[in-house]
């Protein structure tokens, strides 16, 4: 085998990361000694071991690590957070060869972590299989260059266009999505660090916003509102929820500050088109599903001014996928 294969392995070993370890990244890790694979390591939940230690923990006679070289999909990391710096583990277990998939793009990693395996004279290389690892972790990515969280709205809609049908507040609202495109919505839920809505959709449809039919996390609940959550609602009930009384953009920002990489929208059309027209939203996923309302239609829903990327029909729906053309690739 050879370094790419090496990190090809790497990289399915990180994916099992997905949708439990953000507002951190992504990463897998491989040790190699003499063309044989003797330990193995992914990052599984956030604030928890890290890929390498992971790895290194896997290996029980230490003494081997010696001779060994492993392959990391992200650059280790150079300091102190949850954990201890992935590159001191490394070089106090006396790896003799780094090999590094893609730099990690956060201020206080960047390239610190090369420069200090390289100044205990391990042998580094980066750029193996560079941009399926920076592909992996997209969001993370993303979010650390242009410093805020990648933002994705989502919506559901009849096929003329209703968000709604005209109800009395005692009414449940329009279901849309069949059972498979809500087993979507929760793995969508899972991979995003916040899910943002408004008061108004609280008081009108009293939302969970949690995952369920899939196993990850749930994502902190963001309100925009101006006036106190009601009692007894189910948002009132959670302790992680957190209540703004502020400008979108000026939100995203404090997300950013917080920690938070990437936020998913799930709200009435008067906050989606604002942020459609203010240009704050990274990805976009529309479903339609397969009636109208005709005259009982109420809430329009936003319309995105350019065709999707792609469009799959899920059981009796049609899902649209959009990319904002204003989010330039950074990969």
């Amino acid at each position: 085998m050879c370094d790419n294969e090496y990190m090809r392995r790497a990289l399915e070993l990180a994916g099992y990361g997905r949708g439990f370890v953000s507002p951190n990244p992504m990463v897998g890790a491989v040790i190699v000694r003499n063309g044989e694979i003797i330990g193995e390591g992914y990052h599984r939940r956030w604030g928890e071991a890290h890929a390498e230690v992971n790895a290194v923990n896997s290996v029980k006679d230490k003494n081997l690590l010696k001779d060994a070289t492993i392959y990391v999909t992200l650059e280790p990391c150079s300091h102190y957070g949850k954990t201890p710096p992935c590159a001191k583990l490394l070089i106090e277990c006396g790896f003799k060869r780094v090999v590094i998939g893609t730099l990690d793009p956060f201020e206080k990693v960047s390239g610190r972590g090369v420069k200090m395996l390289r100044e205990a004279g391990i042998e580094v290389e980066v750029g193996v299989l560079d941009e399926e690892c920076r592909q992996l972790n997209y969001i993370f990515m993303t979010a650390h260059l242009r410093s805020r969280p990648v933002v994705t709205i989502k919506w559901a809609q009849s096929r003329d266009g209703w968000m709604d049908r005209k109800r009395t507040p005692e009414e449940p609202a329009q279901r849309f999505s069949n059972a498979l495109t809500s087993q979507l919505t929760a793995k969508l839920r899972a991979e995003n660090d916040v899910i943002m809505t408004t008061g108004a959709t609280v008081r009108c449809d009293n939302p969970r916003l949690t995952v369920r039919g899939w196993d990850g996390r749930n994502p902190r609940p963001v309100i925009l509102t101006s006036k106190p959550i009601e009692v007894g609602s189910h948002i009132a009930d959670n302790e992680s929820v957190w209540v703004y009384d502020d400008d979108v953009e000026s939100v995203l920002c404090d997300l950013y500050s917080r920690g938070v990489t990437s936020v998913l929208v799930e709200s009435g059309p008067t906050l989606l088109r604002e942020i459609i027209e203010r240009k704050l939203w990274d990805f976009a996923r529309v479903e339609v599903a397969d009636f109208d309302l005709g005259d009982s239609g109420e809430k329009a829903a936003p319309v995105i001014p350019y065709m999707p990327d792609s469009e799959f029909r899920i059981g009796s729906s049609r899902l649209y996928f959009y990319r904002s053309t204003s989010s330039h690739p950074i990969l």
